[in-house]
């Protein structure tokens, strides 16, 4: 009666929490989705989750079939992987390039699950904060970039973790603080902290204040995001930082957190790949794995 699509579909309502986040994880039409919950709640004759809660609520029958997905799912994906090694033999090399500093926060997590799947797949991890990443992978020099600015090219190919809003973070007591959005215009007398990286390779710059012509009074920088909402905090200046990489700081109301203009500012992370690659299982398994790890554990993601 319970089929793999309908433990797939319930599993990824509870971990998105909303029918169209869901919808958007598996690659249905809300409809679709909707259909696929309902035939199974017909074919078990009672209902799954109560309708209309936010966040859902799953009945004790909705609980029990979810207990059975997360049983039979992991041991299907580690089947499937085990299967391929028999039959590919694929080792693979996976040298990846990070170029943002707060990726670390779920890419190390990341790594650490998918060796636990590949073993035998060789693999590094280094920064492109001192080179451009895009014609190192081309040349083969490295296999993977994590990049939020992609750089058309014929060889290469994108393909979307998720997407993030950046937020100007600032002290509680910060003059702007009483402002409901941040405007260039505002940021022409602040500090800017950033990570130590050159401007052309900021969002905050590119997306928000080169446009407007506008130039922080100072900018200032520091390696890490721990580092950055310490400057923050004691109001040494203003930055802007992805809203899963500040959530923690804000839970805790160590800082607060303004959008980037009226219409706010988001983003969309990116994993780019040689197209020689792009179908190598191991190669898609670690972005399947990205995916998985980064919805579970970063918050106010959405999908791409």
């Amino acid at each position: 009666m319970i089929e793999f699509r309908h433990l797939k579909t319930l599993s990824a309502l509870r971990d998105a929490g909303s029918l169209v986040e869901a919808a958007e994880r598996i690659h249905l039409t809300q409809s679709a989705l909707s259909h696929q919950i309902k035939d199974l709640e017909d074919r078990l004759n009672c209902s799954l989750f109560i309708r209309k809660t936010k966040p859902i609520t799953f009945t004790a029958a909705g609980r029990r079939v979810l207990a059975l997905a997360d049983n039979v799912l992991p041991m299907i994906k580690n089947t499937e992987r085990e299967i391929v090694r028999l039959a590919c033999g694929e080792a693979g090399r996976l040298n990846i390039s990070i170029d943002c500093h707060s990726c670390f926060d779920w890419l190390m997590p990341t790594i650490d699950c998918f060796r636990k799947n590949w073993p035998e797949v060789e693999m590094d991890l280094a920064n492109s904060f001192t080179f451009a990443p895009i014609p190192a992978l081309a040349k083969g020099d490295i296999d993977l970039v994590i990049t939020s600015d992609p750089v058309p090219r014929n060889e290469i190919f994108y393909t979307p973790l998720f997407s993030y809003e950046s937020l100007i973070s600032m002290s509680k007591n910060h003059p702007l603080a009483n402002k409901k959005f941040i405007k260039a215009s505002d940021i022409a007398d602040q500090t800017l902290i950033t990570y130590p990286v050159n401007q052309d390779r900021l969002d905050i710059f590119t997306r928000f204040l080169d446009p407007a012509g506008v130039e922080p009074k100072e900018v200032r920088t520091a390696d890490l995001t721990l580092m950055m909402l310490q400057l923050v905090a004691s109001g040494r200046g203003i930055a802007a930082l992805p809203n899963w990489a500040i959530y923690e700081y804000l839970q805790k109301d160590y800082v607060i957190a303004k959008p980037i203009s009226e219409r706010g500012q988001w983003c969309t992370l990116y994993a780019a790949i040689r197209e020689e690659q792009k179908d190598a299982e191991f190669m898609t398994d670690f972005l399947e794995t990205a995916k998985e790890v980064s919805f579970a554990n970063l918050a106010g993601i959405k999908s791409a």
